[in-house]
């Protein structure tokens, strides 16, 4: 039994196991998950390889799924909506593909997580980027630098620098070893271009249970020499609309939502996502 890192929010009510995005932590959710508890049993959890939770080898999806079903096991919390941010929303609906009689995902909830196949336009040049970044060691300013950038999303500095910190790791030399570390982000880049190149239609097929999408409505502001990611992620975002709302046509249970910030929504705008949430999960069927 492998056991991931998790913070307990405790509460009571239907339970909620939150997932965050690629190189990042359960730090982001801080903010959402203390208004969820109010009225949820909340559960937040690294994914393998991510803030505190060890790292696994190889990084697949199958062996994640199993890893978050022995820490919720561990904590009491057998059956779950899974929420998940970016990495974590691809996660949390393989987590439902899974579990299909729903015995351990009573639905899930995908906030902005897709990817594309490597044969779409402007994926190549994508890839190499994300590449030449995966488990970099980051100069001893590096979280003075996440800050900065989160303040163009109007993210707090403190909410900004506490998340930046649970998600890298700091070396005895005053620098920064970014996570996850090479060997399993190279993992991870493969397994997403594995889904992305079924397609938004396929990949959500065979997943029976409720099923929340939510995009966000704003692109992120392109960081300097990388103007490029900005068309790229607009066409690739207008396409997921477009073949999600064919999709909902047909499938009553897939609602699709769109939440007015940024792909990091959960942390610059917590309360909008916790609500997002709170009125899903109240809308199940018992």
């Amino acid at each position: 039994m492998a056991l991931l890192h998790a913070h307990d929010y405790g509460g009571d009510g239907p339970q909620l196991v939150l997932l965050h995005g690629y190189a990042r932590s359960l730090a982001d959710w801080e903010s959402s998950a203390a208004l969820l508890a109010a009225g949820h049993r909340v559960l937040a959890v690294d994914l393998p390889g991510h803030g505190g939770s060890p790292g696994i080898s190889p990084w697949t999806i199958p062996a994640v799924v199993r890893n978050i079903a022995d820490t919720l096991d561990a904590h009491g919390v057998p059956e779950a909506v899974v929420v998940g941010h970016s990495l974590g929303g691809l996660v949390a609906v393989e987590y439902a593909r899974a579990n299909p009689d729903r015995a351990r995902a009573r639905a899930a909830v995908n906030l902005d997580g897709f990817w594309w196949g490597p044969e779409y336009a402007g994926a190549d040049r994508l890839s190499e980027w994300l590449l030449a970044s995966a488990g970099t060691i980051a100069p001893p300013e590096y979280i003075e630098k996440q800050v900065v950038n989160s303040a163009r999303l109007g993210i707090p500095a403190d909410r900004a620098e506490a998340a930046a910190r649970a998600a890298a790791r700091r070396l005895p030399d005053g620098r920064w070893q970014t996570l996850p570390e090479r060997a399993e982000a190279l993992g991870i880049l493969d397994e997403l271009h594995r889904l992305g190149a079924l397609g938004v239609t396929a990949w959500l097929d065979r997943v029976v249970c409720p099923l929340l999408v939510v995009q966000a409505g704003r692109r992120v502001p392109p960081a300097p020499g990388m103007e490029w990611f900005a068309e790229f992620s607009t066409r690739f975002a207008q396409e997921v609309s477009d073949e999600l709302a064919a999709l909902s046509r047909t499938r009553p249970t897939l609602s699709v939502d769109r939440i007015d910030a940024t792909h990091p929504m959960h942390v610059e705008t917590p309360e909008a996502v916790a609500t997002l949430v709170a009125e899903f999960v109240r809308g199940l069927p018992d």
